[in-house]
């Protein structure tokens, strides 16, 4: 039985399209279209790949904070702050340190224990709104932010401003008598631990799933 296949040409002259010319297996229509698509593909991905790396990089970006001695556990009252400097980032010496304020857990004004990691309050001095560095001013049992006017209350949450959520705090512990200093997590309005997330990412209500947590980072160091 013979084959009634029939094949199509290749060329655009026998396939009866409009505008085409001897011997081309594409028009210039469909070469200048197809190259107008190429080239606007590569623009949007000059634009659109490096702000995705920014934008995901952080998220699998490994932090390691390892345990370090802030001092005795006399040296923490638990009615009000005392600055201390710790190491945040290793091996950039002065520039990869910063300031936290520490007391001794309340339970008139922490509430109940959590576990052993919360015996100390260890609060970051980074703003929740931009970043900026906070200071504890006693007179006032606040922390203020010279930046923007965040302001929030003796426990670190907001009291007044534009910061998103409260401030960061710290793990601590006790080890031979030194009350010592881990990682860092974010809290939300209710002290609810989080893995660390940048200022300006609330984590109430659906904020908690917009900014989701990071997977390279361990909650608690076990040296």
């Amino acid at each position: 039985m013979p084959d009634r296949r029939i094949t199509k040409s290749k060329y655009t002259a026998d396939r009866g399209i409009p505008g085409a010319f001897e011997g081309e297996t594409v028009t210039r229509r469909r070469f200048m279209t197809g190259s107008a698509h190429t080239a606007g593909a590569v623009a949007a991905s000059a634009f659109l790949l490096p702000s995705l790396g920014f934008a995901m990089g952080p998220i699998f970006e490994k932090h390691e904070q390892s345990w370090q001695d802030v001092g005795p556990v006399a040296d923490f009252p638990n009615d009000t702050y005392v600055p201390k400097t710790i190491q945040i980032s290793q091996g950039v010496g002065d520039v990869g340190k910063s300031t936290v304020y520490m007391r001794a857990h309340n339970d008139a004004i922490d509430g109940k224990q959590k576990d052993e990691y919360d015996g100390f309050v260890a609060i970051s001095t980074r703003c929740m709104h931009l970043g900026c560095p906070v200071r504890f001013t006693a007179a006032a049992q606040r922390f203020i932010c010279p930046c923007h006017g965040g302001v929030y209350d003796f426990v670190g949450r907001v009291d007044g401003g534009p910061p998103v959520r409260p401030l960061d705090r710290f793990y601590t512990r006790i080890r031979n008598g030194q009350v010592q200093i881990g990682p860092r997590f974010s809290v939300n309005e209710e002290l609810r631990r989080f893995s660390p997330r940048d200022p300006g990412e609330p984590l109430d209500g659906v904020g908690q799933y917009l900014y989701p947590s990071r997977p390279s980072i361990r909650k608690i160091p076990n040296t």
